[in-house]
């Protein structure tokens, strides 16, 4: 800590000192290395975006993914996570069919979901999902990224743009609609008040959706309105207020469906339809709203020295109720008949343990960054030093019944699996007697950070540090922590386009608790934050002849101050425990010709402080997309294949170990321009309608992924 907070104190000495020369003559533009052979292929970086940098990928020490809104809606992507389905070491639907949030890991981790480079969630069933219609492209980070972001996973960020007003008319409609009864109508319209006169712009995104869903009785539905304006009284200047409310009234996708059944054979030798409905019509639901007020603000005060601002006022609630099949344990069987032998025949029927949760949310947060370039010699530095505030209550009360009376003998609400007769849900009475009101969560987090890239000739070289103080108060504890974050890279650019790098990140996550000494019991120390170090290695190449952009990388990443399985929980020792994650990613895009590539390859070995593989991360993922836009005669036609393939992914501990087996999928696009303004397009995921698992727990439950989805739109633009 003393040699962080050191080498921190120097950092911040350093750009100071150097920040001074700024009134000297300013540096000339580095422009001539122009991203825009890139763009075409992976995107851009925007300051509001992952790496808050306009930094190109090829000159980033990091590895860093990009799907616009053309390349994922062409991929047929209907949610957050299917826009990440063809990213190298992206997991994206760890948890198959959902309705409630996405879930998107990588590096054996969870992403943590960012909007414009602010953390949009929190805690879990409190929010309402993103809706592909609002966002403009998807980054996911890979690796830790404390010194951009303070507290967060080792495994990287997720983070999405929101389309904002343009200073051109224009817009887009969109219908669409297809399996599951699904439908679809969005409306974005965007432009300048004043015809000739952008000084004030603005931008109209709404969407409404009717849809079921691939499983029985579970709904979609959702209402959104996200209006925007902009300021830009000058080149210089630029200030945008972005709402968003959002209403979604669906239930639960995820049925936890036991492992006897899905994973494994039932005694008869058969097999559960993976798509069974286990929850309570007329009980079961998941009904959420959120209201959110973004601020996007940038000010030129000259050409080397601005400033930019990003704030976020965010609140929400869900209203959550689900029955689902009571879990007994690891390893345990989750039937009535292995508990109560004969007292019920089927070895398909289950207790059902019935929850009802109220959660809420409100968040505000403010990220100020002040941005520098200049030269102290034959060095050109780009410097961004910032200051971040975040703030954010969640409360979750609930009521937990579990089993449903079934392990006190009450089999009123027991259900057959395989045949499926709904009994109705307990009175509400009962759920009113075992009501928690939890108490409410406070987090407060400061952050302090600099980075300061580097240019030398083709020499990049970027330092960064951070200093964070986290105050948790859980109703119960209140805990404040500290901590300082580092990050170092250094690439260097080949005329030939070549691009080796290696890079360094931490990461940091609070743990509250505290240590306690076994003999007398009294409180030593409070439990300290786990620690994220990553190594990464690679080499990024784009070819000076056709637009591509082609990435290898190498990561080992060590995870520490994790439980101890040798120790006491909660004693000195506990958090002794250590894990350690490494692999390889490749992602190539390219465009040749009227064709397009987009193909990732990864493996990932994971091991957990009991020398145990992490849960649900498949060992091997691989993907290719291509698609083919002829000119000519067949100008306006647009097609489009891809297949995915991941591999195994494990659960286990000292009990049992379940092996959830590789799957792979193919996808369809069929599309055609038509004149300047109309676009029709078909898209079919998982056209093989393969039925697949895509992870199984420990306690005992498996995911079923997502079935054949076919979907046509029409969409005008303007």
């Amino acid at each position: 800590m003393s040699t962080g907070s050191n080498l921190f104190a120097t950092t911040i000495t350093f750009t100071l000192l150097a920040v001074s020369a700024l009134a000297q003559e300013p540096i000339a533009s580095n422009a001539e290395v122009s991203p825009l052979e890139t763009v075409e292929v992976v995107g851009q970086l925007t300051r509001y975006g992952a790496t808050k940098s306009q930094v190109p990928i090829v000159e980033t020490a990091r590895s860093i993914s990009i799907e616009t809104y053309d390349q994922f809606n062409d991929k047929g992507a209907l949610n957050l996570s299917q826009t990440a389905t063809y990213m190298a070491g992206v997991s994206a639907e760890t948890f198959g069919f959902a309705t409630r949030g996405d879930w998107l890991r990588a590096r054996g981790h969870s992403l943590p979901r960012y909007r414009d480079s602010i953390q949009e969630l929190f805690g879990n069933y409190n929010t309402t999902r993103a809706e592909t219609f609002t966002i403009e492209q998807v980054e996911v980070l890979r690796g830790p990224a404390a010194v951009l972001y303070g507290q967060g996973s080792p495994g990287g960020i997720v983070n999405y743009v929101s389309k904002t007003p343009k200073s051109e008319r224009g817009g887009e409609l969109m219908v669409r609609g297809g399996s599951f009864d699904r439908m679809e109508l969005g409306v974005d319209l965007t432009g300048p008040f004043s015809q000739g006169d952008d000084t004030w712009s603005y931008r109209l995104v709404a969407l409404y959706r009717d849809s079921d869903s691939q499983v029985d009785y579970v709904e979609d539905n959702t209402r959104l309105l996200m209006p925007s304006i902009s300021w830009q009284p000058s080149a210089a200047t630029r200030i945008t207020f972005l709402g968003l409310v959002q209403d979604t009234e669906s239930d639960s996708g995820s049925q936890f469906v036991p492992v006897e059944g899905t994973l494994q054979p039932l005694a008869n030798g058969g097999f559960l339809n993976p798509d069974v409905y286990i929850g309570e019509p007329g009980f079961n639901r998941f009904d959420t709203e959120s209201r959110q007020l973004t601020l996007l603000a940038s000010h030129e005060f000259n050409e080397f020295l601005g400033i930019e601002a990003t704030a976020l006022r965010r609140d929400g609630e869900a209203d959550y109720h689900q029955a689902w099949p009571a879990f007994l344990g690891s390893g345990a069987s989750r039937y009535i008949n292995g508990i109560f032998g004969p007292v019920l025949a089927s070895d398909t029927i289950v207790p059902r343990t019935f929850y009802q949760a109220d959660n809420e949310f409100e968040q505000t947060a403010i990220d100020v960054r002040l941005r520098a370039t200049f030269d102290t010699g034959v060095v050109q530095h780009e410097v961004l030093a910032g200051v971040q505030y975040q703030a954010v209550e969640t409360d979750n009360n609930l009521s937990y019944f579990f089993g449903g009376g079934a392990f006190a003998g009450d089999f009123s609400y027991v259900l057959d699996l395989q045949n499926p007769v709904y009994t109705g849900a307990p009175d509400q009475a009962v759920f009113d007697a075992i009501y928690f009101d939890q108490p409410t969560q406070n987090v407060d987090d400061y952050g302090l950070y600099i980075s300061n890239l580097m240019s030398i000739g083709e020499w990049r070289i970027t330092m960064g540090a951070r200093f964070d103080e986290v105050d948790n108060d859980n109703g119960v504890l209140s805990q404040s922590d500290s901590d300082v974050s580092l990050s170092a890279g250094v690439l260097y650019r080949f005329e030939n386009g070549m691009s080796p790098y290696i890079s360094y990140a931490e990461s940091f996550e609070t743990v509250v608790g505290n240590i306690t000494d076994p003999q007398t019991d009294t409180v030593i120390d409070s439990l300290e934050p786990q620690i994220g170090e990553q190594l990464e290695v690679g080499i990024k190449y784009e070819p000076r002849g056709f637009p591509a952009l082609i990435t290898l990388a190498y990561f080992d990443i060590n995870v520490s101050n994790l439980d101890n399985p040798a120790d006491l929980p909660l004693t000195a020792g506990a958090q002794l425990g250590k894990s350690d994650i490494d692999g390889i990613e490749l992602e190539a895009r390219m465009s040749v010709g009227d064709f397009t590539f987009h193909a990732a390859l990864s493996t990932l070995n994971t091991e957990d402080p009991d020398s145990f593989a992490l849960a649900s991360n498949p060992e091997q993922q691989a993907s290719l997309w291509v698609s083919w836009q002829p000119q000519g005669q067949l100008e306006g036609l647009r097609v489009g294949a891809g297949v995915r393939h991941l591999g195994q992914s494990v659960s286990e501990d000292a009990v049992v170990r379940y092996e959830t087996p590789d799957y792979t999928l193919g996808d369809l696009m069929l599309g055609y321009e038509f004149g300047d303004h109309w676009d029709f397009t078909l898209n079919i995921r998982n056209v093989a309608d393969e039925e697949y698992l895509t992870s199984c727990l420990t306690r005992g439950d498996c995911f079923p992924g997502v079935r054949r989805t076919v979907m046509g739109s029409i969409r005008y633009t303007f």
